[in-house]
């Protein structure tokens, strides 16, 4: 009984003892502790922190941005005393305040001495991305990413660490602004440092390739970017320097000119190897023959690669016989390999002229003993153009009417041509032959005697001949000699009398016939040209001859008026 009267406290112990309860639970408040997980439950996890009662802590706050919570019953962890004892007895605690409060102080030392902090983006949001800093959430602006090269898709970056500067800090706003771009500049700024001490022209270094265009590629050779001019990527022309480089490749080039102070540097890839050039005299001989592979063409040229290391050009006329070759792409593929002949090797263009056609034998050498002048053949029409037809001869060879040799009417000539076109058949016949200008000359209207030249044979120069006029004009007269032959002749108003005041057209009439001299031959307009006056002077010196002498003293009437009166 006196024993437990003696464990009995006095009311002002008790008091001194609520006191001092009141005033370590008040000094707990605001601050972090740690706590006992004591359960989890329904997504909340109940900790004890040695008070009254227990505080409860959504499930949510133990988890990083973009992982899983990975806590057990009987873990100990830091928790941040908001409030002890709350109106409704509860004790009010945050894991996440803990966390950022000590992150917080943490970040506050690192961004005061300049220090590398390691964060890790989860979010990509307007103009950026998330970054979480040991449970702060911090803003990385899209411009702060990186230095040397733009990301263009920041997925790559999600879920990984990142070594970052603090660029600005607001506890009181809860805003942290950090970079990746610092961190590099001042990278850059060392190696760049160190790069510019070290280079010189004829140093050979090693790079990555940071940018390709059709001009070059720029390579990074850490703190500082060269140029590579597709000239200087290989000894061999390229269409693209994409076709040899790959973006993000690391390559070696070798400096060829250093502008100390600009800090531009020009590089050279293909300098890495000996110029194929200084020994392209023991490697190649004119008029031998070289495998080469087709690299590219155009409507003039095909472009062959020769032993790797030479660039060697087909131009069109040495591609085919053919007098008009059509495209290259019609005779040759791209990676063909073919056997060419070495017809020059030009240094000044760095470059090998050589023949494709010339691995054939010259079908032109041939074609005298296939065909002779005046050879009638049948064909296919290859091509028509305005001046005239081009027919296949042979294999290679092509030959030409003029439009002027389709008829022997001009005037007819342009109204033919138009019924012709491409594959059709066509007798010719071979007009001249000429080997060395690699030329044959055909016609069709030589199929058939010239009409004019068979009027002439029956009706030579100086003879009479009877026809219709069918034009006046005031210059002269218009005959037709043979309308089923089309041959006509023309009288000058000179030519119309002996006799000057009858040199007159409106004697004439249409569709008269008269009688003329042929005096010469018009072969421009495919016409003869006649007279009447010299008809009549011929009429007036057979008469003359014939019926007086100039001894008589008798004029031509006289004569010929006796003749008239017989």
């Amino acid at each position: 009984m006196s024993q437990q009267i003696s464990n009995k406290i006095t009311n002002t112990e008790y008091d001194l003892l609520i006191a001092n309860s009141l005033k370590n639970s008040s000094a707990k408040e605001k601050t972090i502790t740690t706590g006992k997980i004591i359960s989890i439950e329904n997504d909340i996890v109940t900790i004890d922190v040695g008070l009254k009662s227990e505080g409860r802590i959504p499930l949510s706050e133990f988890s990083r941005p973009g992982q899983k919570s990975e806590i057990e019953v009987g873990d100990e962890t830091e928790v941040f005393i908001e409030n002890v004892d709350n109106a409704n007895g509860e004790t009010l605690l945050s894991r996440e305040k803990a966390v950022r409060q000590k992150a917080w102080q943490n970040l506050q030392i690192c961004f005061n001495e300049n220090k590398v902090v390691t964060g890790i983006p989860f979010n990509r949001v307007k103009g950026g991305m998330s970054v979480d800093l040991d449970g702060v959430i911090a803003f990385l602006p899209g411009s702060q990413i990186e230095t040397r090269q733009i990301i263009k898709d920041t997925k790559e970056l999600l879920n990984k660490p990142l070594e970052l500067m603090i660029l600005k800090m607001d506890k009181y706003r809860g805003n942290i602004v950090v970079s990746r771009k610092a961190i590099t500049e001042n990278e850059l700024k060392e190696q760049r440092a160190e790069l510019l001490n070290n280079i010189k022209e004829g140093s050979i270094i090693e790079g990555k390739v940071k940018n390709i265009t059709e001009y070059g590629a720029f390579i990074d050779l850490g703190g500082i970017d060269g140029l590579v001019h597709v000239t200087d990527i290989s000894w061999t022309k390229i269409n693209n320097p994409s076709d040899i480089l790959e973006l993000n490749s690391t390559i070696k080039v070798k400096v060829l000119k250093f502008d100390e102070e600009l800090s531009r540097l020009s590089l050279g890839i293909k300098q890495l190897t000996e110029n194929p050039w200084d020994t392209v005299n023991e490697k190649f001989k004119i008029e031998e023959k070289v495998q080469g592979k087709v690299v590219s063409m155009n409507d003039n040229n095909v472009h062959i690669i020769i032993k790797d290391n030479y660039d060697g050009v087909i131009s069109l006329n040495e591609l085919s016989w053919l007098k008009k070759p059509p495209h290259p792409s019609k005779i040759l593929n791209i990676n063909d390999e073919i056997e060419v002949l070495v017809m020059e090797i030009d240094y000044d263009k760095k470059r090998i002229n050589c023949s494709y056609k010339k691995m054939k034998d010259n079908p032109w050498n041939k074609l005298k003993e296939n065909f002779n002048i005046n050879d009638v053949f049948e064909t296919e029409i290859m091509n028509v153009v305005d001046f005239g037809i081009f027919v296949k001869v042979i294999d290679e060879i092509d030959g030409m009417v003029h439009i002027s040799d389709l008829s022997w009417d001009e005037k007819e000539c342009e109204t033919i041509i138009k019924n012709f076109k491409k594959g059709d058949k066509l007798k010719v016949k071979v007009l001249d032959i000429n080997a060395d200008k690699e030329r044959i000359s055909l016609g069709v209207k030589h199929l058939n005697n010239d009409p004019v030249q068979e009027f002439i044979v029956t009706h030579p120069l100086n003879s009479n001949v009877t026809g219709k006029i069918i034009e006046i004009d005031e210059k002269g007269l218009k005959i037709e000699l043979d309308s089923e032959n089309k041959i006509f002749g023309y009288i000058k108003k000179s030519n119309l009398s002996n006799d000057k005041n009858e040199n007159r057209t409106d004697r004439f009439a249409l569709g008269e016939n008269i009688d003329s001299m042929i005096i010469s031959i018009d072969s421009k307009n495919r016409s003869l040209n006649l007279s009447i006056k010299q008809l009549e002077i011929k009429d007036e010196k057979e008469a003359l001859s014939k019926y007086g002498s100039s001894a008589s003293g008798a004029s031509l009437g006289d004569i010929l008026g006796s003749v008239l009166k017989k």
